[in-house]
């Protein structure tokens, strides 16, 4: 009887710590799993801080990288002055905007004159100019019926100057030049009583984007310099005091090249 005592005792005893153990491990269990949470919740909030530094951070440089080209940009703007004497018209183009034309009609008889315009821009910027020789018709001819019906010739002379007066560019050699009109192919056609029918004429298209800085004028060919004495530059050409190296520029022929297109990159 005793025996049977001390076994249901041992048995009972057993049990309960097996029950002990048991609970012990759920509660282990338990408080790995919350601390498990716990460093999960942390983790997460430590990376949504981070990602939140972060963009802050991205902002901030998105804003100093405007800020500064803005101050660049405005740091490297300048002010321009070009004096440019024509026979007969002009119109001057900086970055592909027009900055001043010629304010005496190309159609005025001896419409030769000198004109001035200011213009703001940053190195490096494209030169452009339009220059048209006086023509009555797609001839090439002046004064048609009349006594003195010729070719007329052209010829135009520019210089830059910064806000110090300093020259920055001249017209040369170096500019690049696309004639678009000539005319009378057939010089012999000067005299004719009837130029329109017997004169013979080359017009090219104006490519649309000539003027603007990405158009590429490698194809052109350079400007040819002129000496006054071929020129014979009137009416405002001597209102100007011209640098020693600006140069009368045209196409090839004085008489036969019309309308010339003229461009140049000035950098600093």
């Amino acid at each position: 009887m005793l025996r049977r005592i001390s076994l249901l005792l041992l048995v009972a005893l057993v049990g309960a710590a097996c029950s002990s153990d048991a609970a012990d491990t759920v509660v282990a269990e338990a408080t790995d799993a919350t601390e498990s949470t716990e460093t999960t919740e942390t983790a997460d909030e430590v990376s949504d801080d981070t990602e939140e530094t972060d963009d802050a951070s991205s902002d901030d440089d998105a804003v100093d990288s405007s800020s500064d080209a803005d101050t660049t940009e405005s740091a490297t703007a300048e002010s321009f002055t070009i004096e440019v004497w024509a026979d007969n018209w002009m119109a001057v183009y900086v970055d592909g905007e027009l900055v001043g034309e010629d304010s005496v009609s190309i159609t005025t008889e001896r419409s030769f004159n000198s004109e001035v315009f200011t213009f703001e821009a940053a190195y490096p910027f494209t030169l452009a100019i339009e220059a048209k020789d006086y023509k009555e018709t797609d001839s090439g001819l002046e004064y048609i019926g009349e006594s003195n019906q010729q070719m007329g010739d052209g010829g135009i002379i520019a210089q830059v100057s910064d806000s110090s007066g300093a020259i920055v560019s001249v017209t040369n050699a170096d500019w690049q030049s696309l004639v678009v009109h000539r005319a009378p192919l057939n010089t012999d056609c000067e005299s004719d009583s009837d130029p329109d029918a017997n004169c013979e004429y080359e017009i090219s298209e104006t490519p649309g984007d000539w003027t603007s800085v990405d158009f590429d004028d490698s194809a052109w060919t350079s400007a040819t310099e002129w000496s006054a004495a071929d020129v014979d530059p009137k009416l405002g050409y001597d209102e100007i005091s011209w640098d020693g190296s600006a140069q009368l520029i045209w196409g090839t022929d004085l008489e036969v090249d019309n309308t010339v297109l003229l461009r140049t990159t000035v950098a600093n």
